[in-house]
This record gives C-alpha cells, structure tokens and sequence, in this order.
C-alpha cells in the first residue's frame, strides 16, 4: 500500500502541485506574519536593551517606552547625591522630549506617522553592554545655543550635512527653530524603527523646554566594577527622594519588553494571523474538493486494492499519506514563500514611517513547528471526509461509473449547516452584546460557523442561481449552454463546495466595504451637525504639536475661541482608551455637544465626562469614581456629565480638563485647534491669517469642515485598503480553487470530452462549455459572498450604533462590482482546464 502511494503521487505530480499551492499561500501568510512580529519585536528588544544603563532613577511611568511627555522633572542636586555614592561609577542626568522632527531641505519632515521625533540632551550614558548609548560618528556635538546633532539616517533623508542650518518642529514655545548642524550621530546599532534622534546642548535644552530650571526626566547610572546592578540600585535608593523609581536596568528592559508587546506587536500578531486562518480555511475548501474528485476518479483503483485485500483503514491511509505529502510539501515552500512576504509587509510599512531595514529577520523554531503544524494538520483535516468516503463504498459498488452521493448525505449536510447557521448567529447576537474581549471572540466564531454552514447548505442554494444561469445559457449557447448547466447540477456538492471558497472571500470585503461606508458616512452626519468651529488645525504625522500656535491664533483679528484638544492614550477602569483634554467653555462653542446627563460646566480637575456608549458599556452614572491611570500614576475621576459620542472630539471616550492631564503627569500638547470666527468677522481674511501662522510648520495644516470631514475619511479608506489586500490573498486562494476543480473534472471527464468531439463539438464549442461552467461557478460564490456580506455587515452596523456608526450606507456599486468581478474571474480561471480539454485527442 505505501509503494502503491509513493507511485500515485509521482503519476500525478500536477494534480499534487495544484492542491499544495493552496496551503502555499496560507502558510506563507502565517510564516510571514510570525517572521515579521518576531522582527519587529527583535528591533524594540535591541532599543530596549541598547538604551537603557545599569540602574535607571525615574519618577514612576515617565522613562517607559510609552511615556508621553512628562512634566514631571528632577533636580540637578539628585545627581550630585547620588555621584557621591562609593558604588557609583558615573552619572549621566538626561532630558527626553517627544515631537520634535527635522525638516528635510526639500521642506517635508523626516520620521513621523507613528514613531517618535525624539530629542535628548548629550548625557554620555553606556548600555548593559558598556557600549555608549548614543555615539558620534561625525562632527562634533553641540556645546552652545542652537546647536544640534542628528542621526545619520535622518540628516540623508533630508539632505542635511555638518554644517548646516536645520529646521526643527518642536513642541516648546518656538514651534519652528533653527539649528546649527554640529554632528552626526548613532544610536546603537543604527536600527531606530523609523524614529528619528536630535541631540540639544543641555542648558539650551533647558531655556527652550524646561523654562531654564537646572531639572532633567531621568537620571542613568553606570557602577563601579564589581558592583551588581542591585547592589547599585540598593544604594541609589537611599539617597534620592521617595517619590523617585530606582529600577535595575534588567528590570526596566524586562518591563519594557512586556510593555511593547502587551501594548500592540501582540494585536499586530493576531490581527495578521486572523487572515492567514482565512485563508487556510478557503484552501482547505480546495484541498476537500480536490481529494473529493481525486478519490472519485480513482474508485475503480481503490475498489481493485479492496478486491486484493485491503482493508477500508489500507485505503483510508492511503488517501492520507497523499494528503500528508501534499500537506508537507505545501507548507515547506509556504515557510519559504513567507520569507518573502515578511520582506514585503516591511517595505510597505516603510511608507508608513516603520523602517524595519536595519533589523534581522529571524526563522525560528516556533514559526517553522506552526507553520508545519498548521499546513499538515489542514490539508489531512480536509482529505479525512473524502478518504472516508471512498473507504465506504464496496469493491462491486464502486467499478461502476456512478459515484454519485446518496441523498441522504446531501441532508445531513443541510441539516449540519443549518444547525451552525443558528449557532453562528446566536455566538455574533453575544458577541456583539458584550464589550468585552470575549465578546470580540464571540463575534469571529459566528461569522465562522455561519460561513461554513452557509457552506455545508450551499448545494441547495445553488439550485436557483444554476436554474437561473440554465434558461439564459439555453437561449444563447443553445446545446453547449445545456451541456454547461448540466455539468453545473451533476455534483451540486462540488459545485457549492468550489464557489463556497470564493464565497468567504467576498462575503468578508462585502462586511468590510458596508462597515467602512457607514463609518464615513457617520462621520460625515455627526460632523455636519456637531461641528460649529469654521477652521480646524491638526498635525499631518499625527503627533501632538506646540501649545504656543494656539495663542498665536488667538491673537488673529477676527477669532474668537480656539478650543484646543489634548488626545492622550491611558486606563479607564482598566481598559485602554483614549481620553481627551478640553476647555469646557471654549469646546462648547467649537463643537456642538448633547450632554445627556449632568452639566459639562462641571468639568473641572479631578473630574471627567465620558462617551454614552463607554458610560453604558461600563454603568457609568454621575457622580461615580472613575479610575484614570496615566502615567503619573491612578487618578479617581468623579463623573459630572455623560456626553453623546462626538468624532469632532478626537474619538475621546473621556473627556478631562488640561490641569487633570498635568496632574497625570503629562505635558500640555495639542491634537487638534478649532478655531471659532467671531461675529460679522470676515472668514476669508481670517482662514489667511490662520493660514500663514500654520503654513510655517511643515506638519501643520488648516482646513475647514468639509476638509477635515475628507481627512476622517482618508483614514478609513486607508485601513479599508489593507483589509482588502489581506482578504485579496483568500480570494486568489479561491480562484485557485476553480481553476484546480475545473482541471480535475477535465480529467475525470475525459471520455465525456472525447464523445462530444466525436459527435462534432469544436474545439472552441468545449471552450466555451467549461467556460460557461467557470462563470457558474464563479458568480455563485459572488452572490453568495454578497448576500453574507450584507448581512454581516448591516448586523455590524446596527450593533455598533452606540459607538457612533449611526448611518447605514450600503455601497451597492460596489457590491455589484464583486459579483461581475467573480464571473470575470470564473471566465480567466477557465482558460487552462479549457485549453486542456480542447487538445485532449478525440480517441
């Protein structure tokens, strides 16, 4: 039996090739995706380690790799103390500030979009490893007054040289500064991750963003030889203040790590694995069919071995001995093939400001086992039910050229996928009644169980299209239209089972498509109605920028308020979530807020409004505690008012006044300026006045309603454009699909093909046959997608109407568009089994 196996799968090596490339392509998903986050992860592991000394003194959350700018500071003298500990080898006091970003000559910023703009004054701290944490590699480093080095990576891309003048946004009360460039510089081993580093002078670092206190954010220190970091730790701590965290340096690299990867490379784990499980799921539809008519064409050699003496486990081994093969193969290539994909996830992040190009991407042990695990597992998963199938039938029985299912089977099918259909909608009803994690988890094992019993039931429903396709195909393809809709009902199950795979595809972008048309279509609604401010300024690298363009803006003629927005990301009774400071008097005429519940005139220090739905979610009422953790520390919130979600609010689910943020530790940053025309003012000269203050930032800029309404909207389409190239991968796993079933059953059909030559059907005449098949095929799978995709993504709506998506919009174009596009595909995908069966020889 192995020997006959080992033959089989040589005597159909293309067959072999067409079912693996199926688990190619999901495996190839999840090996890049676990080789990416493995990358990823390795290049904050090498920041983390590369900038961090043997003992750190810190106030508690100002150094983490998450800490916004912290208004918190230490004394001068606390170096002094602890430079004059036995244990200490050397001190080096530094200062941290977020958002300041080197200006390239060509007038765009360098860096931004996610990473930070980091700057430091010149501290001379070494690592763990005793290396400099920060070196120079040209010039020298600044000594006086607006002096400044930059690293390497940054000075190329913006074209700057020792030398020369730089331009810098910052956050301090010059937002546009002019620099010396004095030095280039590097920061361990040259691997940033698309941040970007400027070194200040220390005393010119602190006129400029300190208010000239002799005060520094963190304080590094190297031990004497011998000394044990917590030794060195133990002594430190006894001479600075209480308030002061005095961390070993293993701890802080231990801490930040699990920061990192608690914070998002765990999300951006899962968020990948998620489509690379779609699309292991769509290939498994691929492998189930293949080996279906694998097994059905073979009945008459699995009926010989029964005849010899093998027995029906024999056979069914068999069967899955090809299946391991294929499994193994597919998954060999699909770790290689990911190796590649991880390469292309890094180059298209980089336009996204992600510069993965200075780390390693390593293959390790893990990533290869899941990759094994995954693709083996699947693919004899999804032969088991046709090698079972096959064992069943008698030696006698299965001679014969019917191979046809019982309908008893084609029942049981429709009653299992019913049953899973009410399962599935059930598991989404939870899910979406839940704010929970669960409730998230809930919601992707329905939409999995309704897919596959939509799936199990879709023979059934295929009856009606195939009908529909049969009288159009009749009037204008006469007999080979009848041929084709024949062909389409003689195996149902293969039919449905083949367009099923299509069908996940397009039925998750069709969800996709409605969700992100009702988002902006919302969006738009609330900001139309909310929105009185006739001017909005925010930052294009979406960073927070220097509160001193607000008060310049105040003093344009014809402004009356500008209200500004502070978005900072924190806990709220333990979830993360962004919260927002405010004025509540200017906000209130920039933006049109219904307060359901208490008085926003209320909003005060050491209190909160906060969003209906997070105020449902959680059973918020007024008057209750709320427990807010910045990185200062946690902060009990009495709750005075409970406000209606607002986009115009920077997506807050809290709201805060500045002093509660400064309290948290933070320093005041803007998000977002509205800016509010005072009456009989001119808005035309006033917009130029706003204008030409915002115009000498780089990364500011100034819009009006609608514009603003435009950028929102530009933010889902870009999330909606990579869902679609993740999803794209299933889609082209599924055309796979056809083309690989539409192949086989050119094989199985082989005498068929030949009679029908026989009897004077051209070779153009059997084109046009499989064709009209392939387009069946195809468009089935559309509409079944489509009509998924409308309920799923109609249910998503309504079930996050208390999130603010208020608007149904259903983009019909575009649905229609998915359904053309499958037949298009059915027709490309019927090129190859086509040709194959025109130059079959008629004997």
């Amino acid at each position: 039996m192995l020997r006959v196996t080992l033959r089989n799968l040589v005597a159909r090596k293309l067959r072999l090739v067409m079912s693996a490339f199926a688990i190619v392509l999901g495996v190839a998903f999840v090996s890049g995706s676990l080789i990416f986050t493995d990358a990823m992860g390795g290049a904050f592991d090498d920041i983390v380690e590369g900038s961090v000394s043997d003992v750190e003194v810190a106030h508690p959350g100002a150094i983490d790799f998450n800490a916004l700018d912290d208004n918190r500071t230490i004394k001068a003298s606390v170096a002094d103390d602890i430079a004059a500990l036995p244990e200490v080898g050397s001190v080096h006091p530094y200062m941290q500030l977020l958002s300041v970003f080197v200006v390239g000559k060509d007038g765009k910023t360098v860096g931004g979009n996610g990473p930070p703009g980091l700057a430091f004054n010149y501290s001379g701290s070494h690592n763990l490893k005793g290396d400099e944490i920060i070196s120079l590699q040209e010039g020298e480093w600044p000594s006086e007054g607006a002096q400044v080095a930059i690293d390497t990576g940054s000075a190329e891309k913006a074209g700057y040289e020792v030398g020369d003048q730089v331009t810098l946004v910052t956050p301090g009360r010059e937002p546009l500064m002019k620099a010396e460039l004095t030095g280039l510089l590097e920061f361990g081993n040259g691997g940033l991750v698309g941040a970007t580093i400027t070194v200040f002078e220390r005393q010119f670092m602190q006129e400029q963003f300190f208010g000239g206190r002799d005060v520094y954010i963190g304080i590094s220190v190297d031990g004497k030889d011998g000394v044990s970091q917590r030794d060195l730790a133990d002594a430190v701590s006894k001479v600075v203040p209480k308030k002061l965290e005095v961390r070993t340096g293993d701890v802080v690299v231990e801490e930040n790590k699990e920061g990192i990867d608690n914070a998002f490379l765990k999300y951006i784990r899962i968020f990948m694995l998620v489509f690379a499980g779609i699309s292991l799921v769509v290939g498994a539809f691929l492998i189930i069919n293949t080996f279906s008519i694998l097994v059905a064409q073979r009945s008459r050699e699995l009926a010989l071995l029964r005849a010899l003496g093998a027995s029906r486990p024999q056979v069914v081994g068999a069967v899955l001995l090809e299946a391991l093969v294929v499994g193994f193969l597919g998954s060999t290539l699909g770790l290689f093939v990911g190796m590649g994909l991880a390469q292309v996830i890094r180059a298209g992040l980089a336009s996204f400001g992600l510069d993965l190009s200075e780390a390693a991407f390593p293959v390790r042990g893990t990533t290869v086992m899941w990759c094994y695990v995954l693709g083996m597992l699947v693919t004899v998963i999804a032969a088991l039910l046709p090698a079972l199938r096959g064992s069943k039938a008698a030696p006698v029985s299965a001679l014969r050229d019917d191979v046809a299912l019982p309908e008893a089977t084609i029942r049981t099918r429709l009653l299992i996928g019913a049953l899973m259909v009410v399962g599935g909608a059930a598991s989404i009803g939870v899910g979406f009644a839940s704010s929970s994690a669960r409730g998230l988890s809930l919601v992707g094992l329905g939409l999995f169980l309704v897919l596959i019993g939509v799936s199990l039931m879709s023979p059934l429903l295929s009856r009606p299209v195939i009908a529909t396709f049969g009288v159009a195909y009749r009037r204008l393809f006469g007999s080979i239209g009848q041929l084709a809709t024949q062909n389409s009902t003689r195996n149902p199950r293969r039919t449905a089972a083949t367009s099923s795979a299509l069908m996940i595809g397009i039925a998750l972008v069709a969800m996709v498509s409605i969700f992100a048309q009702s988002a902006a279509a919302s969006t738009d609604e609330a900001l139309e109605e909310s929105l009185r401010a006739e001017l909005v300024v925010s930052n294009i690298v979406a960073q927070p920028f220097s509160p001193a363009l607000a008060d310049q803006i105040r003093e344009v003629r014809g402004v009356h308020v500008v209200a500004q927005v502070q978005q900072v990301f924190a806990k709220a009774d333990g979830d993360s979530t962004v919260l927002a400071g405010v004025d509540p008097r200017t906000i209130q005429l920039a933006v049109d807020m219904e307060v359901l519940e208490g008085d926003l005139a209320q909003l005060k220090k050491g209190t909160v409004a906060v969003a209906d739905n997070t105020a449902k979610g959680h059973d918020f009422e007024v008057g209750d505690r709320v427990s807010a953790e910045f990185q200062g520390g946690v902060q009990k919130l009495r709750v005075v008012a409970i406000f209606k979600n607002d986009p115009a609010l920077a997506q807050a689910s809290y709201l805060v006044t500045p002093a509660t943020l400064q309290a948290g530790g933070l320093e005041q940053r803007d998000t977002l300026l509205y800016v509010v025309k005072a009456p009989n003012a001119d808005l035309q000269k006033m917009t130029e006045a706003v204008i030409a203050i915002t115009e000498k930032v780089p990364t500011l800029t100034t819009k009006d309603p609608g514009e603003f309404a435009d950028e929102q909207r530009g933010q889902v389409n870009q999330f909606l454009a990579l869902i679609y190239s993740l999803l794209g991968l299933s889609v082209v796993i599924a055309v796979l699909g056809v083309i690989n079933t539409l192949g086989l059953s050119v094989i199985e059909r082989t005498r068929e093909v030949g009679l029908l030559r026989a009897v004077g059907v051209s070779r153009g005449q059997l084109r046009t046959m499989i064709r009209l098949e392939a387009i069946v095929i195809a468009v089935l799978g559309g509409l079944l997608g489509v009509m998924m995709g409308l309920a799923f993504g109609i249910s998503l709506v309504k079930a996050l109407a208390d999130q603010g998506i208020t608007e149904l919009t259903i983009p019909w174009g575009s649905l229609a568009s998915f359904v053309v596009a499958s037949g298009l595909v059915g027709v490309l995908a019927a090129v190859w089994p086509g040709r194959r069966a025109a130059r079959l020889d008629v004997l």
